[in-house]
């Protein structure tokens, strides 16, 4: 990075220094009749057969969700019904479910309240393993109950790794891989079948009649060679040792292998690959979890995920809709993943379902992966404000289809397992189901640790009619912010128009992957004569550089990447830091004034006291944007 703009960062550091703002503390207030606004009360050391008073709190969310409903609360609202729900650890064993009938009404919201301050009241999908005994060499074991399976863990709030072979190189490389290869040459376009080069697996791994050390092991390939687009986390089916192949139980969206070379991959959970602390293996036949711990065994908490979503708000259709509930600081922690993944179908058509543009299979999720810890349909005007969203399986925020005037502001995204904020409209062309968000000084910090291969901090779908504004985005194996449709999407039938993305800081994206940029777009707007409809304005990206350790053979890192077309947006006031490939990769076909990447960039024009997250922040995270800067 040029030292300019490494001395301006700098002062933008000193302008960003947060500090945890004042929060309002409302029991209940009186409506424009006189009267007392409804105000519910939840605490963890409540109970769910008292009054739901002050004094005599609920103990759970769906007991004062329930009381809303058979009360009917909220048929005719003079103002706001609150639920003041006191700090604490909530543990939920089954989804909070909310749905039209929780909605607000005459304009007022349904109002879930951290009653004691932002970040006091915590959701958490965990509970607590226990019953620990020594295994050997620093490794301990404990039985779960028969059926109980889950695919992340947690040591004191930090997400243990499952056993893998290599070891990671740091707790912040997805990387060092193994290489697939050409097992023979009409195997090239093989998606099940993985060839691993001499020396890389070891024999004493081999299914035998009285053992099978990898019975219960995965892989996590980037699927398609030489390049590095998608990840997939697929179970192994089998070994043949003679042979030298694995066969994956699902296929890959991508070949292993190419004329171009061999796909990343490492194998996970298997008892032999535990031999590092904060690693386990989860033995699914014998329901018994193996844990090396970073800490005393007897001090530390390692939490195991219940539920997939904390949350799930869901109208009844796109034309019965919940609407006007607001979740404010909030804490929502732990949540699962899945036993297998892959990004979107193989090919187009997959989904069995006919559409006008059955491409579109290919970059939706597929129906088993559409969740988030917080989980969004039919929905309309929801807030998520003062949220803390940490150590998720999956997504952080998910809102599906049929969502419009979402407000995500002043929240903590950390630690997310594949992206922070996901907004995905409906197939294109079939109607514009998405549209009017708000994301709003949003710090997001870490993600991708389950999904590197499509990992964003934002990652926007066929929606359009956004704001975007005053983000912080850092630590990403690909994208930080991306909008995406199809490129055989005709405009007009995208519905990614009349975004706009402004102060906006993005730290270390790229780690580990190719063909991208931090600022990323894919298939939208391609036809001409590409009228702008998109805006970007006062954005900083620092370096987008690969950690050496992935061995990443794709093209390089970008700092902006307008993909597959990716047209019709103007630029404006934009500094990139350091790149492998380039600062900016366009078709000619968007607007750009002021990017540091061409001569002539006047850093006057960068208003760098108001890119990032501002004052009113309600976390101190000064630490961590230092890092992230460093």
């Amino acid at each position: 990075m040029q030292q300019p703009m490494t001395r301006r960062l700098g002062a933008l550091a000193a302008a960003a220094v947060v500090a945890v703002t004042g929060f309002a503390v409302t029991t209940q207030t009186a409506d424009a009749a006189g009267g007392k606004c409804k105000a519910l009360w939840v605490s963890p050391d409540g109970s769910d057969k008292a009054a739901g008073s002050e004094s005599a709190p609920f103990a759970t969310l769906e007991r004062a969700r329930d009381q809303i409903r058979d009360k009917k609360l909220n048929a005719q609202m003079g103002c706001d019904v609150t639920v003041n729900v006191r700090a604490g650890e909530y543990q939920v064993d089954s989804t909070l479910e909310l749905d039209d009938r929780d909605s607000g009404s005459n304009g007022h919201d349904v109002v879930y309240r951290s009653v004691d301050g932002p970040g006091k009241a915590v959701l958490t999908g965990a509970k607590e393993l226990t019953g620990w005994e020594p295994f050997r060499d620093g490794i301990y074991k404990t039985k779960v109950e028969p059926g109980q399976r889950f695919y992340t863990l947690f040591e004191d709030g930090a997400r243990a790794e499952v056993a893998r072979y290599p070891n990671r190189g740091s707790e912040d490389s997805h990387g060092p891989y193994l290489f697939s290869k050409l097992g023979e040459p009409e195997k090239e376009a093989v998606r099940q079948w993985l060839y691993w080069e001499e020396g890389d697996w070891d024999p004493a791994w081999d299914d035998t009649p009285t053992s099978n050390p990898l019975a219960n092991a995965q892989v996590t390939v980037w699927s398609g060679g030489s390049w590095s687009w998608f990840t997939d986390t697929v179970p192994l089916g089998g070994a043949d040792y003679r042979k030298g192949f694995a066969t994956l139980k699902y296929w890959t969206r991508y070949a292993l292998v190419n004329s171009g070379g061999g796909s990343r991959y490492f194998i996970q959970n298997a008892l032999p690959f535990l031999d590092q602390a904060g690693e386990y293996y989860f033995d699914y036949a014998n329901n018994e979890v193996y844990y090396k711990p970073k800490g005393d065994i007897s001090k530390v908490r390692i939490m195991a995920p219940t539920v997939k979503k904390l949350v799930d708000v869901k109208g009844a259709t796109p034309e019965q809709r919940a609407h006007d509930i607001t979740f404010d600081g909030i804490g929502l922690q732990h949540s699962d993943f899945v036993d297998w993944y892959r990004a979107g179908w193989i090919s187009a058509g997959d989904s069995g379902e006919p559409h006008k543009y059955p491409e579109y299979d290919r970059q939706i999720e597929m129906p088993r992966n559409r969740f988030g810890a917080i989980t969004l349909e039919n929905t309309k005007d929801i807030t998520l404000t003062n949220l803390h969203v940490s150590d998720t399986g999956f997504m952080g925020v998910y809102a599906l289809f049929a969502n419009e005037g979402l407000k995500v502001t002043n929240s903590w995204f950390e630690n997310i397992g594949a992206d922070a904020i996901k907004i995905e409209g409906g197939w294109p062309g079939e109607g514009d189901l998405s549209h009017g968000h708000t994301i709003s000084n949003v710090f997001i910090d870490h993600i991708g640790e389950l999904v590197p291969g499509d990992a964003s901090g934002i990652e926007l779908m066929d929606t359009g009619n956004n704001l975007v504004e005053n983000v912080f985005v850092n630590h990403s194996a690909r994208y930080g912010i991306s909008l995406e449709s199809r490129p055989e999407v005709i405009d007009g039938e995208q519905y990614t128009d009349n975004n706009t993305f402004r102060y906006i800081e993005i730290q270390n994206a790229g780690l580990d992957s190719g063909d991208m940029g931090a600022f990323y777009t894919y298939g939208v707007a391609n036809q001409d004569p590409h009228p702008v409809k998109n805006k970007v304005e006062q954005m900083v990206i620092g370096d987008v550089l690969t950690d050496p350790v992935g061995e990443m053979p794709d093209s390089g890192t970008r700092g902006i990447h307008m993909d597959a077309g990716g047209c019709g947006f103007s630029f404006a006031n934009i500094e990139v830091g350091e790149t492998t490939d380039q600062s900016y990769q366009s078709y000619q076909c968007n607007e750009v004034t002021n990017g540091n990447w061409n001569d002539g960039f006047d850093a006057s024009k960068m208003e760098y006291d108001k890119i990032g997250i501002t004052s009113e922040f309600p976390y101190d995270v000064t630490a961590q944007i230092e890092a992230a800067r460093s």
